[in-house]
């Protein structure tokens, strides 16, 4: 069968989304096709990590974007991009289905990184969509002994939401403290103590190689010889970019990702790419690639705007946050902690929580900004950044942000 639109979009996340509702901004009338690989409609994936499992009265329905009926696109889902011919401007897709389009907007996004040999199964989940959500959800009624492998932003989030949901919970990853690869030390070990003082257990220096799961629990191989077993687990050990499509000869970086100019334009005529899976020239941070959901959104939309003859460019630099049990983090930029860095200690919150601005700088300028508990605050985090500059005097950056 073949499907002709003005503009095509492959890849069913919220760029997806968020660029059907940017070239409705400029475009009433065009025709909008979403051809994306996951079952479900574009859903908001901090939801699934995070207030789907801690706010009681938040559903489905309040996170729902409703891109069908709030632009009239048509989703084809279910189904992946096999082939792109953009000299003919014709995407093929595994179902067989041929889509003709006049624009064409990569938003693939990523897949999630595997551990040999331990395949996605009844209770093995590489979690991303909202089908894994789902999946986990069930398995969580009966508050089983849950193994979550990865101390990054989703393996924390998934572990507190976890916990507070009564499962038994340990969580694995490979650092000497949870954090370590992005906190100073201080506020590392401040980080592990909120997970093990809810009744998290912790497991540091832990690499998880291969495994085998079943109807009846997962067996995990570790790297030092050893096994452990669970009743599930869940591995988040973040994404490889999907930039990879047969037949798109588009310059691709070393991640896998698609490289952009400022316009979102990939080189290929009638060829943008946004979201997680375009690298791109940030106007403060120069060239880079951000996964989270600020970035996702923006980027869309503008990349909508401008499949429907907008002039704009990119110009906005993302933030991204992560909240678990109880705290909520937010940054711009480079969170490295083999940087050095200076830590300014604000006022306890009304809720007597610690603030914290913690800044990360290289031999020449601030490239990263941490707020801990400290919110609203972006802009100036931004400021920062954007003025490139290393004080004379690294203690000169406490007080930059209030």
């Amino acid at each position: 069968m073949e499907h002709r639109s003005t503009y095509l979009v492959i890849g069913g996340g919220m760029a997806a989304d968020a660029a059907a509702q940017g070239i409705r901004e400029r475009d009433a009338d065009g025709s909008i096709a979403i051809v994306g690989e996951e079952p479900t409609a574009p859903f908001p994936r901090p939801a699934l990590s995070k207030k789907l499992w801690t706010d009681p009265d938040f559903t489905y329905d309040d996170a729902a974007l409703d891109t069908a009926g709030s632009t009239g696109a048509t989703l084809h889902l279910g189904r992946r991009a096999t082939a792109v011919d953009a000299g003919l401007r014709r995407v093929t897709d595994s179902a067989g289905d041929v889509h003709a389009y006049e624009h064409l907007l990569v938003a693939t996004g990523g897949h999630p990184r595997r551990i040999d040999g331990l395949e996605p199964g009844p209770r093995v989940l590489y979690f991303r969509t909202l089908t894994d959500y789902e999946q986990l959800r069930a398995l969580a009624a009966d508050r089983p002994a849950v193994t979550v492998v990865g101390g990054g932003w989703i393996g924390t989030e998934i572990a507190a939401a976890l916990h507070q949901h009564g499962a038994d919970v340990t969580l694995l990853h490979p650092d000497d403290r949870l954090g370590a690869p992005r906190f100073p030390a201080a506020l590392a070990a401040t980080f592990e103590d909120l997970f093990t003082d809810a009744g998290v257990t912790v497991r540091g220096g832990v690499r998880v190689v291969g495994g085998s799961g079943d109807e009846d629990g997962v067996r995990l191989d570790l790297e030092d010889g050893s096994t452990t077993t669970a009743d599930v687990v869940v591995v988040g050990l973040g994404i490889e970019p999907a930039g990879r499509l047969d037949g798109l000869d588009v310059e691709l970086a070393d991640d896998g990702s698609i490289v952009v100019d400022e316009r979102l334009a990939t080189g290929v005529p009638g060829v943008h790419a946004a979201g997680d899976v375009a690298t791109y020239p940030d106007r403060i941070l120069g060239t880079t690639r951000v996964e989270h959901v600020d970035n996702a959104t923006t980027m869309g939309r503008v990349a909508g705007r401008i499949l429907a003859g907008s002039d704009e460019t990119y110009d906005h630099t993302p933030y991204f946050y992560s909240a678990v049990l109880g705290h909520r983090f937010e940054a711009v930029g480079t969170l490295d902690a083999s940087l050095e860095t200076v830590t300014d200690e604000l006022p306890d919150g009304d809720d007597g929580e610690r603030r914290l601005v913690v800044y990360y700088f290289d031999d020449a300028e601030v490239v990263g900004v941490l707020l801990w508990n400290v919110e609203e605050r972006r802009d100036a985090a931004r400021a920062v950044l954007a003025a490139h500059e290393r004080p004379a005097d690294a203690s000169d950056l406490r007080g930059r942000i209030a």
